[in-house]
């Protein structure tokens, strides 16, 4: 059978090169349509198979525009993972990649077994193709083309235009619904003026400060803002959540809870309060979530959150079906079944590393199936654990990190990923496609390379045109990746389709065809940090109707507290006329003023900390213009570069050493032989600083006396200030007539 199906698709790889193929090995995908290593057109039957993300709507578009419809489709195949036929071709081409071959047959199998608990009755008709049996097989056998197929029996179980409610699905009585915090945020009615007013007016603002949050601040730009207080016990009950939730939430989340906690609530008082917000449909910005302390308990609370806004919304399309098939519908009465958007995709989270989304699904599985001795139905289970997992013993064992980067850095950390996942009647569907997908997770640079930029001929953002609930988690680590994805997928956000894709119009809710889906869109925003680009993305392009809410604690004690040598730093101010002269006038206030301090051969073994690649650049090209003895390290440069660059820092053959952000971020090495430190920027996490400084311990040699520290701020870094040196200090600072302050630490 193996055979078989390698002999019918030999022709698929054979037009593709070696960096293709490799790409699909490392990537598990096509590689993106940007970066092509042949300028030669993609041959007609490829294009066909890409019809594999067999969507819902493909049958009812006309034959007029059947041209643009494969097109279409060309485009989706961009956003499946390699298709079990490339991966066994692949194993037959290449014998040192046996075990994608064998995911492959490990999943078709399970396809095979999957299908049948679906529908037993539909055993006796399956045809002897093992392409039919694996569910790849075309829908109609009247279909001439052997490659257009489609997973007929998994698109049918998790289609909503073709299904009803189940009677033990979770159907909750008219009055229940109508305190359902879902139902009235759907339901909320806006009119022009208040869209108009929104527009408009500037944000009005309230503080109020919780248990266990902090210093909260409400703020909206519609006319109408409620606050609320978190009470001080819940009831599963009043928070409405769908069955199963109610049952399996309080196991999955059990590991969290410990002693009388445990008993008393089924979820920790961060959890708590968190949860309240989002399940409000605020838009909430939580700066604290790190992967050391509370990841993992916020992740829990968010997931429930998105599969809860899942189930309520596809059991009300499914009750909406029931109730039209059971009844005769006049010609006036179609407003009443208003209840999808123009996109299937409701929910989009966005993670850095293919292991978040690995532990989101595990997320989304625990949470449907909870003390069940049934277990639900996971589609294409064992490919996603093969393409997501890790192996533990590829990394290697002597290698020390800090305990936050290990927490950080866990798992497969490929950062180039994307996955559509429908869920059904206690089934979860892996790989499902973008436009037959209710949750999308996906990575920034996974939704870049599909979005693709003006002038780009393959591109597609349709699918996030109804996006009710955008959950951005770890958003301080695309600072350290790209951040200009970020923005890009933010001004992508809740645009109008350009395509139809077979929606029924009359199901579509009146707000969605107005084209005002960012006011009823809730954005959950979880990072470590404050910053001023997170915030801009926060204030900018969060306009939910309900208003947002964002956690502004201050930081009481600074990273300057951490630092453990005895070090002078003597922090420097700047002026600047604007924020968009701060980087010009950075440049040459060191160039003028700090520089000339240390080109005498007395202050040798001199490390500059630069932020920004850009500065880094800049500062890189003037060094080579003015001659100077430095060696330079960044994210791009050699293993081997860096190891000469260290060695001929620490003997002092080089008298500079220029040091970006993001590698130190992604290496944490420790640089011997500092005596001299400049931090040409405030970093962007605050405990790189006092991280940075210890450095200067590893290499003691009597020279404590002469070590020296220099920063350089504005006005305008007052966030990253507050951070390093405690807002008390940094109110001082910004205040005080003086440019030039010094502290002392480590003092006996």
């Amino acid at each position: 059978m193996g055979k078989r199906r390698n002999r019918g698709r030999s022709q698929l790889l054979s037009t593709m090169t070696k960096k293709q193929k490799k790409h699909l090995r490392d990537f598990g995908e096509e590689h993106p349509f940007y970066d092509r290593v042949s300028k030669k057109e993609v041959k007609p039957q490829i294009c066909q198979l890409s019809e594999s993300s067999d969507t819902s709507h493909s049958e009812s578009e006309s034959e007029s525009e059947q041209e643009h419809v494969l097109g279409y489709h060309r485009l989706l195949a961009t956003l499946k993972n390699v298709s079990e036929e490339e991966e066994e071709e692949e194993e037959e081409e290449d014998d040192s990649d046996v075990s994608d071959g064998d995911i492959s047959d490990e999943d078709g199998d399970e396809d095979v077994q999957v299908e049948e608990e679906i529908d037993e009755s539909a055993e006796t008709q399956e045809p002897d193709d093992p392409k039919e049996k694996d569910g790849e097989g075309p829908p109609d056998t009247s279909q001439k083309s052997p490659e257009e197929f489609t997973d007929a029996k998994h698109e049918s179980l998790f289609s909503l235009e073709t299904n009803f409610l189940e009677e033990d699905s979770g159907g909750s009585s008219s009055q229940r619904a109508s305190q359902d915090p879902f139902q009235q945020h759907v339901n909320k009615e806006l009119k022009e003026k208040d869209i108009q007013a929104a527009a408009s007016n500037s944000p009005t603002s309230q503080q109020l400060k919780w248990p266990t949050l902090g210093q909260l601040v409400f703020s909206s730009k519609f006319r109408k803002m409620e606050t609320f207080k978190p009470p001080k016990d819940i009831d599963l009950k009043s928070l409405h959540l769908q069955k199963p939730l109610e049952s399996t939430w309080g196991k999955t989340n059990s590991k969290f809870l410990s002693g009388p906690q445990k008993s008393n609530s089924p979820f920790t008082p961060l959890q708590k309060e968190l949860f309240l917000v989002m399940n409000s449909y605020r838009d909430l910005f939580y700066p604290e979530r790190t992967a050391l302390k509370n990841g993992e308990e916020i992740r829990h609370v968010y997931c429930l959150h998105a599969i809860n806004h899942v189930l309520k919304a596809n059991a009300q399309v499914l009750a909406n079906n029931s109730r039209r098939r059971s009844q005769k519908l006049g010609v006036g009465e179609d407003d009443d079944f208003r209840d999808q958007g123009l996109t299937r995709p409701k929910v989009l989270i966005v993670v850095p590393f293919r292991e978040a989304a690995l532990r989101v699904v595990q997320l989304f599985i625990s949470l449907l199936e909870g003390d069940s001795k049934k277990k639900i139905i996971v589609s294409n289970k064992k490919r996603f654990q093969g393409e997501y997992g890790s192996d533990p013993e590829e990394r290697p064992p002597n290698l020390k990190r800090p305990e936050d980067y290990e927490a950080v850095f866990v798992g497969n950390i490929d950062d180039h990923f994307r996955i559509g996942v429908a869920i059904l009647q206690r089934s979860i569907r892996l790989y499902a496609p973008f436009y037959s997908s209710d949750i999308l997770i996906a990575s920034p640079l996974g939704l870049r390379t599909i979005i693709g930029g003006e002038g780009e001929k393959k591109r597609d953002f349709d699918f996030l045109s109804s996006v009710e609930l955008l959950i951005i988690d770890q958003a301080d680590i695309y600072l350290m990746q790209n951040w200009e994805h970020v923005l890009h997928l933010m001004n992508h956000m809740n645009l109008l389709p350009l395509d139809s894709h077979g929606v029924d119009f009359s199901r579509v809710r009146m707000w969605s065809l107005n084209n005002w889906s960012r006011y009823y869109r809730q954005t959950l925003l979880f990072g470590a940090l404050q910053d001023a680009q997170i915030n801009s993305v926060f204030n900018k392009h969060c306009v939910n109707a309900q208003g947002q809410v964002a956690v502004r604690n201050v930081p009481v004690t600074g990273a300057i507290s951490h630092v453990l040598v005895q070090l002078p730093h003597v922090f420097q101010r700047m002026e600047a006329q604007d924020l968009a002269s701060v980087i010009d006038a950075r440049f040459h206030f060191f160039v003028n003023k700090i520089l000339p301090q240390y080109r005498d051969a007395v202050m040798s073994h001199t490390l500059i900390y630069v932020p920004s690649y850009f500065d880094f650049v800049r500062l890189r090209n003037y060094f080579k213009r003015e001659e100077l003895n430095f060696t330079h390290i960044c994210e791009y440069t050699q293993k081997s570069g860096v190891s000469r660059a260290r060695h001929f820092f620490l003997q002092g053959e080089k008298q500079f050493l220029l040091l970006t952000e993001r590698f130190h971020f992604y290496k944490r090495y420790t640089i011997k032989g500092i005596r001299n430190l400049i931090f040409y920027e405030l970093p962007t996490y605050p405990h790189f600083y006092s991280e940075v400084c210890n450095m200067l311990r590893a290499t003691s040699r009597g020279e404590e006396a002469t070590w020296t520290c220099t920063v350089l701020y504005s006005k305008y870094d007052a966030q990253r200030l507050a951070a390093v040196v405690g807002v008390e200090r940094a109110a001082q600072m910004l205040r005080s007539p003086k440019n030039v302050h010094l502290f002392i630490t480590g003092e006996k």
